[in-house]
């Protein structure tokens, strides 16, 4: 059954994770409100990230790039490589995010929007980043 798990300005629906698919993905679907965007940038250690557009577009800061990602548009961030997104629309954007293999799961976004609902330091959702394996970038 899909998990739905809210973040501020984002939304995050689980279609599959580690945990059902012997590690091999974690697929979800990510909302991006408008001018919302991921406030820090960062790289994953151990995993791979590829994001295909449902609606609206997302711009993707990929190694210095901007690359944006509409209906049918795609990009792949490889491991170690940073990156980050906005929404630069009036509307909501989505977007299918397939990560590779399925390291991160659903627990790493709970443990995030709870230290956001609470409003947590900067630096606690750092270490948690870190524990998970995403590696903020200033």
């Amino acid at each position: 059954m899909p998990e739905t798990i809210r973040m501020g300005g984002l939304e995050l629906r689980f279609l599959r994770s580690r945990e059902d698919t012997e590690g091999s993905l974690d697929l979800f679907e990510m909302v991006v409100q408008p001018r919302a965007r991921m406030p820090v940038p960062h790289y994953h250690e151990s995993w791979d990230e590829t994001v295909y557009g449902l609606s609206g577009t997302v711009t993707w800061r990929i190694d210095g790039q901007d690359v944006p990602v509409g209906p049918g548009g795609t990009a792949f961030i490889r491991r170690g490589v940073v990156h980050g997104f906005r929404n630069d629309g009036e509307a909501p954007a989505t977007c299918l995010s397939v990560l590779t293999p399925g390291i991160l799961g659903p627990a790493y976004f709970r443990e995030i929007a709870g230290l956001l609902r609470d409003g947590a330091p900067p630096e606690r959702l750092g270490e948690v980043m870190r524990r998970y394996g995403l590696i903020p970038v200033p």
